[in-house]
């Protein structure tokens, strides 16, 4: 069987990083006898200069049928002021492909540890699901000279749906998820305790806990190795994934995973990184561990990603660093090397 992988190299760095990614990706399946074919397509800043929109019909088309997506990065500045923005196409293909579960695994490398803000990280390894369709994001918004509005929704569904995917990643791991809302204050989080209490029943096996996400941000911090599975909402995952991406001392290395009921899309978590788009110093392992995630995830190869994440790990302890890790290596030579220590 050939599977069908859409690209979607996106803006700035995106299309470095995800030549790179695509060279591992080769090299592995050719190990393993794994065919798949590339559908490359535009999307975010160079669709709409294009087509004038981020998510062209084409796009989306091709991803509906698409076995998997890669993406590579979003956002470029000369659009900060245009009401059509590149980072309006991501959140529509979430929409439409129904991607309503965001995974962020999060382990320090060995060779990381001391480039982390955290002193002592040996030892931390969690996930991070963030429901990705609901929420503030995808309410109203209201805004006149004087007055400014956004609306927050959530339903018992979409709660149970995302809640049911924590719980079943803690089964194969620590057996420990703790749910982060609001509830003192918010009525969205009242509901959302509610549901994933209710929910937590249904696993017996797992321990669930509760947590404030102001107290959560600081844990993450003081206490990280506490955590097993960290369920949130959308905007208290977009803000507590890149606070957790910093302990393992750069975005550069942390890929996810965005799912749905049939579809995935898979991308490193930092963004497109204008400033130094076009140099050949990005970092593609982030990238690269996503399309790690894919094969194991999508595609059911798990030795093919432990294949990638032990290349990776090497490559790291060997020194060989792009310049957000302090080192010189560019973009080309960190993907040879993960290549040849495959």
């Amino acid at each position: 069987m050939t599977y069908k992988i859409v690209t979607l190299a996106g803006d700035g760095i995106g299309p470095e990083i995800m030549e790179a990614s695509l060279a591992v990706l080769e090299k592995v399946a050719t190990e393993i006898g794994f065919d798949y074919e590339i559908i490359p397509c535009d999307f975010g800043g160079v669709a709409i200069d294009k087509y004038g929109v981020p998510l062209p019909d084409e796009t989306l088309k091709a991803a509906k049928e698409a076995d998997a997506i890669l993406h590579g990065s979003i956002g470029d500045p000369k659009f900060d002021n245009e009401s059509v923005r590149p980072e309006q196409g991501l959140l529509a293909i979430r929409k439409e492909l129904g991607l309503f579960a965001n995974i962020r695994p999060l382990k320090v490398y060995d060779a990381l540890k001391a480039s982390s803000p955290i002193k002592n990280v040996e030892g931390v390894d969690f996930v991070v699901v963030r429901e990705l369709t609901g929420g503030i994001y995808f309410g109203e918004h209201r805004l006149d000279a004087n007055e400014a509005h956004d609306s927050c929704t959530y339903t018992r569904q979409e709660i149970e749906r995302v809640a049911r995917v924590a719980f079943e990643l803690a089964r194969m791991r620590r057996k420990k998820v703790t749910s982060i809302d609001k509830q003192n204050v918010l009525a969205t989080s009242k509901l959302w305790r509610s549901v994933v209490t209710e929910i937590g029943k249904e696993f017996p096996d797992v321990e669930l806990a509760h947590q404030l996400v102001d107290s959560a941000a600081m844990l993450l911090i003081t206490n990280p190795k506490q955590f097993d599975v960290i369920l949130t909402e959308n905007l208290f995952g977009d803000i507590l994934t890149d606070e957790a991406a910093a302990i393992a001392g750069t975005l550069g290395v942390m890929a996810s995973s965005s799912a749905g009921e049939s579809s995935a899309l898979y991308e490193p978590i930092h963004g497109s990184a204008p400033d130094i788009a076009g140099m050949g110093v990005a970092n593609p392992i982030g990238m690269i561990m996503s399309v790690a995630m894919m094969l194991e995830s999508s595609f059911g190869k798990k030795e093919a990603a432990l294949k990638i994440e032990r290349a990776v790990e090497q490559t790291l302890a060997d020194g060989i660093w792009t310049k957000d890790l302090g080192g010189e290596a560019t973009t080309a030579e960190i993907r040879d090397a993960i290549i040849a220590r495959l």
